[in-house]
């Protein structure tokens, strides 16, 4: 593991991130996970490794808050503090909920499977001022394609490059960052580079979020 496990007490401000194993509690996605990485392995000849999505939890005065970007369950995301949705695959399928993801700011939220995390939770930061400030970065995350590669960074935009983004924006990224030992966290280089460009223009798909509170 690249980072420190938190073993303190939770402060009044803190910045969590959990590693998940991909397709934890789901074996459709566990083996579409794990096909994509045989084959990726055999196009960069190397040996597959274990693949994770990655989520934050932010702790301020105000709450508990959970960052992560999943699919859509229902039309019930304002009482998961959604604040943007966006296209899965195609923007023009993405006009259908079942092509398109949620990200969430959710107050007192869960993380679907947080006990199957590896190396988890990794303490970011105990400062109130990066906690604040990455809340207040939630809403403005690219909301691009998931599974595609729309800035040409070499890998596709997923969940994991929501949280690669947010730390970056927030200044807290760093190269102790990165996934438990002998795993990817595929998407993760696909934040980072859009941290480095101007914001985006948002899609039609936008939801405004309400401001922490």
């Amino acid at each position: 593991m690249r980072g420190q496990v938190n073993t303190m007490a939770r402060a009044d401000s803190t910045i969590v991130l959990y590693w998940l194993p991909l397709g934890a509690g789901g074996q459709f996605v566990s083996w579409n996970g794990r096909a994509y990485e045989a084959l990726m392995a055999l196009w960069e000849r190397r040996r597959p490794q274990d693949l994770y999505h990655s989520a934050l939890e932010v702790t301020v005065p105000q709450g508990r808050f959970v960052i992560e970007m999943t699919p859509i369950p229902d039309v019930k995301g304002a009482e998961r503090g959604v604040v943007a949705e966006g296209a899965v695959g195609s923007r023009l399928a993405g006009h259908l909920r079942l092509f398109r993801y949620e990200l969430r700011r959710w107050k007192d939220g869960v993380i679907p499977d947080v006990d199957e995390a590896v190396d988890s939770p990794v303490h970011l930061s105990g400062e109130a001022r990066d906690a604040r400030r990455l809340l207040e970065l939630v809403p403005e995350v690219p909301t691009l394609v998931w599974g595609r590669d729309e800035l040409r960074a070499g890998e596709m935009w997923n969940s994991n490059s929501v949280v690669s983004w947010l730390l970056a924006r927030a200044g807290l990224n760093n190269d102790t960052i990165g996934p438990p030992t002998g795993g990817r966290a595929p998407g993760w280089k696909a934040g980072l580079v859009a941290a480095k460009r101007p914001p985006l223009k948002r899609t039609s798909l936008e939801i405004r979020g309400s401001q922490v509170s």
